[in-house]
């Protein structure tokens, strides 16, 4: 396996020197590419950003689940450093429960 794969490396090398001597070399040697990527990037990047972006802002939101205590979910072996200590940092109250369940719900 190691000598097909070093005999692999060895040819892929050796290409690619042969290659790049027998095209002039130089700096000159890639100059069309920059267009290319330039066309990919706003003919296919730029589109599919503002798709993601409009499916983001339009669509609706989800309904999140039914809180369920399960023991494994949602351990606090210590207390968190900041706040009363049961909120993680980025703590979103709509969509992150709580050891007891969601805080805009009643217990």
């Amino acid at each position: 396996m190691a000598a097909s794969l070093s005999s692999l490396v060895r040819r892929t090398i050796t290409t690619a020197v042969r290659n790049a001597s027998s095209s002039g070399g130089g700096a000159h040697a890639h100059d069309g590419g920059y267009k290319q990527w330039k066309m990919v990037s706003i003919l296919v990047a730029m589109p599919a950003i503002a798709l993601c972006m409009a499916n983001a802002i339009l669509s609706e939101h989800e309904h999140r689940p039914d809180f369920v205590a399960y023991e494994h979910l949602r351990l606090r072996n210590k207390r968190f450093p900041w706040g009363d200590g049961k909120k993680s940092l980025f703590h979103n109250t709509h969509s992150n429960a709580l050891p007891e369940g969601y805080e805009d719900e009643e217990h």
